[in-house]
């Protein structure tokens, strides 16, 4: 077995444990296990776009109310912007539907800790992620430097269990099949296809990809929204394949001469207002409109759809369900 290989296999490998197993902690602890659940995001600076995050929090909230759901910012630029909005108090006051927490919002591993020192010893974190790419990868390593903890007295153990949540379209590992969760994504994402269909137009997503993970499962989506509903469905990339020009060519050849336009990410931020719908000459709707077709944008992401939401409250719930213990 090559070295790649092998460490491929050890990495799906990890990412099993720490999905079915929780931490080991100590025994002879007071009191119930404190539960808490965090939701981890890449994050978003755009107020309305916040709005498709804040909408799967609401129903994370529902299905377990008497557990506190805390959000969590995987991007450190995000959160840099966020907390230099709290002492502008003429952009809080433009702006007053945003909520308090998010102006102080951290990252996983802070959010995590504050936990923690509140007295919740049995943590799950749910990633709010598409796919399994850099940012998964880092939110796992971070679980698993945190679930290595140990200590010279059992009850000194700071954690009961931590479980972690996997991305809408899936990891690696044999304990829930990726191809299963593209099959969900797929089912979820029907109202859009049929509002392409009334328009009589293409249904084009732009993802926002990875350049440092393979991208090829943006691929297989679209394959199987294309053999699920038999549409012209397109899925290109701002970062690794399919990119922009992939898309373009296979676009061409369908014949489709309207397009219904719409960001594959969980919030319609920055990529989706600028690099999507924006003006400027390298903006997607731009070079679509260039190249002859007649587009239509739809401004909303993913977390806004209560469809897609709720594949994200199904693998917390599946990350919470799991009860072995590690050896």
């Amino acid at each position: 077995m090559s070295i790649h290989r092998l460490n491929v296999v050890l990495f799906s490998c990890l990412l099993t444990v720490l999905m079915v197993a929780p931490a080991q902690a100590g025994h002879h602890e007071k009191g119930p296990v404190k539960d808490a659940i965090v939701l981890a995001a890449f994050g978003t600076s755009y107020p309305e776009a916040l709005k498709s995050i804040l909408n799967i929090r609401n129903k994370v909230e529902k299905a377990y109310p008497d557990t506190p759901v805390k959000l969590a910012f995987t991007s450190s630029i995000i959160r840099d912007i966020w907390h230099e909005r709290q002492n502008d108090t003429a952009w809080q006051k433009k702006n007053a539907g945003v909520p308090a927490d998010i102006l102080s919002v951290k990252g996983p591993l802070a959010t995590i800790a504050d936990l923690q020192d509140e007295g919740y010893k049995a943590i799950a974190v749910q990633s709010l992620h598409v796919f399994a790419g850099e940012e998964f990868s880092d939110l796992t390593q971070t679980m698993i430097g945190l679930r290595s903890i140990r200590a010279l007295k059992a009850k000194s153990v700071p954690f009961k269990s931590l479980r972690l949540g996997r991305p809408a379209l899936g990891m690696p590992g044999d304990v829930y099949p990726y191809t299963d969760d593209i099959a969900d994504a797929t089912k979820a994402l029907k109202a859009d296809v049929d509002a392409a269909k009334k328009m009589n137009a293409a249904l084009v997503y732009m993802g926002h990809g990875n350049d440092f993970f393979s991208t090829g499962i943006y691929a297989q989506f679209q394959s199987e929204m294309q053999k699920t509903y038999g549409h012209p469905i397109f899925v290109a990339c701002v970062e690794g394949y399919p990119a922009f020009d992939d898309m373009l060519v296979n676009l061409k050849a369908s014949g489709s001469k309207k397009i219904l336009l719409k960001p594959f990410m969980i919030v319609a931020g920055d990529h989706a207002s600028n690099d999507m719908a924006g003006d400027e000459d390298d903006a997607w709707k731009v070079m679509l409109t260039k190249a002859g077709f007649d587009v239509t944008i739809d401004l909303s992401g993913l977390g806004s759809v209560d469809t897609w939401a709720d594949i994200y409250v199904r693998h917390l719930k599946d990350a919470m369900a799991q009860t072995h213990m590690l050896p």
